[in-house]
């Protein structure tokens, strides 16, 4: 036989074939070449080496990473688990996971399999990825400094019994989750027994339960999202100390969906959102001591929804206009108060020219007291019946809460 020269044909021809096999070529930081299993890649590499995923599609699950690596796709390598387990299990400190399209995990009752699960970790990081079609897109546990940003995250799926969340996050502290798009999952973003964190610059749209959800979560953040068009916008639940910053609440609709819910949380603030067509803008159960300032309430069912539990919140200098109802409450007592809101709603008069009417505003209507006792009676919204049980509400109060009421309403919106 006569011995072929190596030449730098034959190479390119050698490295074509890999690629028409299963990927390109895939080499560490110091310009090795690997074999084409992404987890044979990994097991390859020394700890802080850093992986280069050059495309192909990849048919493997449970791809478990244990040591510190960063592993970066170019030209959109595709791991698939192709329903089987999880796609990719991190359990080290210092992961970086970027530029690759994760999808297929199995979708389980009994297991949480998501399309990249990390478990017990410091510091990992998860940068503008694509996970679709998994049960749980990513799925965080008792992990602590790491950051999930830029991904696109995508379930697919249409019944909550089928579904996992989003962003899935249990027992962690110091995660920071920013700039996501996450859509058709159960929750967009769930967060339980999870302190000290941030949620800002997402948009969760299209998703079957509620775009954020708290549970057991204190001393955290969500800033500038985007809520659209989901079961129901953010439910925070049995938590404290939760700032609540310049959000939007948007398309929130269904039998009783709401923008935000509140039960039993305390020590809160809710300041400059935007809270947009929603059947119910703002729900409150059980919560005390929230201050609610300085927030667009604008074309929803009802705007505010408070129940006779809550206690020592404060509404001040809110935007209330074009909803059906302003405030509906289902006792006589109150113990919140309302100061120096705009109600679109307000007749009265600015004679000392202040900016704050004359005249005290009560915003519960007795239409809105009968409506939330016997739904049924919606269907005389904006009937004569309606305007002539609120005229003689106003002129005769007697089903209304006596202290529910704005004692200085701004003649102009706070909010624009």
């Amino acid at each position: 036989m006569i011995p072929i020269k190596p030449t730098k044909l034959t190479t390119f021809l050698i490295l074509m074939l890999c690629i028409g096999t299963n990927a390109a070529v895939h080499q560490n930081e110091q310009g090795h070449y690997l074999s084409v299993s992404v987890q044979s890649m990994i097991d390859e590499t020394v700890p802080y080496d850093t992986l280069w995923i050059n495309g192909g599609y990849f048919f493997e699950n449970n791809i478990l990473i244990t040591k510190p690596i960063t592993i970066i796709g170019r030209q959109n390598p595709i791991l698939d688990a192709g329903g089987q387990g999880q796609v990719l299990i991190i359990r080290s400190d210092d992961v970086t996971i970027e530029g690759l399209t994760l999808k297929g995990s199995a979708t389980s009752n009994m297991t949480e399999n998501a399309g990249i699960k990390i478990e017990n970790a410091r510091r990992v990081k998860i940068i503008a990825n694509t996970l679709c079609d998994n049960f749980f897109g990513v799925y965080l546990a008792n992990s602590v400094k790491c950051v999930v940003r830029d991904n696109i995250i995508r379930g697919g799926y249409e019944r909550e019994s089928n579904s996992g969340n989003g962003i899935h996050l249990w027992q962690c502290d110091s995660i920071e989750i920013t700039n996501n798009v996450i859509s058709e999952h159960r929750d967009a973003i769930y967060l339980e027994f999870v302190i000290n964190s941030h949620v800002f610059g997402n948009h969760c749209e299209d998703n079957i339960r509620y775009g954020l959800h708290f549970m057991f979560s204190n001393n955290d953040q969500y800033r500038n999202n985007v809520f659209n068009n989901n079961g129901a916008g953010v439910a925070v639940m049995y938590s404290s100390r939760v700032e609540m910053t310049d959000n939007i609440f948007e398309n929130n609709l269904g039998p009783s969906s709401f923008g935000i819910l509140l039960k039993d949380i305390t020590d809160s603030r809710i300041t400059g959102n935007q809270l947009l067509k929603n059947t119910i803008g703002i729900r409150l159960e059980g919560t005390s001591r929230i201050e609610i300032a300085r927030n667009n309430i604008e074309d929803n069912g009802w705007a505010v929804l408070i129940t006779a539990n809550c206690t020592d919140n404060d509404f001040e200098n809110n935007t209330f206009r074009y909803n059906s109802f302003d405030v509906s409450t289902n006792g006589k007592l109150v113990l919140n108060t309302f100061d120096q809101n705009y109600w679109d709603k307000y007749e009265g008069y600015d004679l000392d020219r202040n900016g704050m009417g004359d005249v005290p505003f009560h915003p519960v209507s007795i239409f809105a007291t009968v409506v939330s006792e016997v739904p049924e009676a919606i269907m005389l919204y904006r009937s004569f019946t309606q305007y002539l049980m609120d005229r003689a509400e106003k002129a005769i109060p007697s089903v209304t809460p006596e202290n529910l009421v704005d004692h200085e309403p701004l003649m102009k919106p706070s909010v624009l």
